[in-house]
């Protein structure tokens, strides 16, 4: 590449590299610094305090207790989202499934609406008088008398259920997209051959979808892990904390508390941390996951 070429290249990326640097290195840098400060908000930073507030975080009970519910709703709606999301996805992309585009506007309807206005749907719908309550005793079946919400065995199942429904559109469609990349003559050979469903399913589908299918439980899992504005508008974080999250309680911490905001900085970080080696774990997990199956032979 010639000189010209990477004055024009860098004059083309100046813009972005501006912008990206000043919205989010020094944001990220900043946040660094104020993590290892007792930083107070109306004040600025007080004085300096190096890794205090990393140990407050490590041995603040409150954390755990974030950290739990985080890992408890990022298990109970990551893969019930993705399976819930291949078997429609499969469904709408079988031969005989009609009006597919009316289908994928349906599906990724939920997915476009404002999550405030779906939380304060769902917050009327999970109410002592609402629609769950009254439909659960009609058919005689137990509910919670205060509420869904109010509960703390069930406010975080009710929270689950609603990002799962919101979710799952979103994530077919990008499965949708995996499976009409994949030839259809997979398949037909497949037929041919005498494949049942299954077999088909299993080494012919699953395998050519498998970098779909690692993108979007990636990107669900991190979704999850950054669960927010459930929480906020529906319980925040009650009751007992039995909705508090990772996000939410660096939320409180920072916006709340005019002296946390360095406790909050550091708590981002780990956060940002875990979020991050969960990540990696995944990809790992699955392209070695990848390599065995493409290693093994069809029976």
């Amino acid at each position: 590449m010639q000189n010209s070429e990477r004055v024009f290249l860098l004059v083309c990326l100046a813009p972005w590299i501006i912008i990206f640097s000043v919205f989010w290195i020094y944001p990220l840098c900043y946040a660094l610094g104020m993590s290892m400060t007792e930083y107070h908000t109306l004040r600025g930073p007080q004085h300096y305090v190096g890794i205090g507030n990393y140990s407050s975080v490590f041995a603040d009970g409150l954390f755990w207790k974030a950290l739990g519910n985080t890992a408890l709703f990022t298990l109970g709606t990551v893969p019930i989202t993705i399976a819930l999301s291949l078997v429609l996805a499969m469904l709408v992309e079988s031969r005989m499934v009609r009006w597919r585009a009316l289908w994928h506007s349906t599906l990724l309807l939920p997915s476009v609406t404002s999550l405030v206005v779906l939380a304060l749907i769902f917050s009327n719908l999970y109410a002592r008088n609402g629609y769950v309550n009254a439909i659960l005793a009609s058919l005689g079946l137990p509910y919670p008398a205060r509420g869904w919400l109010q509960e703390p065995t069930t406010a975080l199942p009710a929270i689950m259920l609603l990002d799962i429904w919101a979710s799952v559109g979103y994530y077919t469609l990008l499965l949708v997209a995996g499976l009409q990349a994949i030839p259809r003559e997979y398949e037909d050979v497949a037929l041919l051959a005498g494949a049942s469903f299954w077999q088909r399913l299993r080494w012919v589908t699953l395998p050519l979808l498998r970098p779909m299918l690692t993108f979007a439980l990636v990107l669900n899992t991190i979704k999850a892990l950054q669960v927010f504005v459930e929480v906020y508008v529906m319980t925040r974080g009650g009751p007992l904390g039995a909705t508090t999250t990772l996000v939410y309680l660096v939320f409180v911490n920072a916006f709340e508390y005019v002296d946390r905001m360095g406790y909050a900085a550091a708590l981002a970080y780990v956060t940002f941390a875990l979020i991050g080696l969960l990540a990696v774990v995944q990809l790992r997990l699955m392209r070695r996951q990848r390599w065995s199956w493409s290693n093994s032979s069809a029976p």
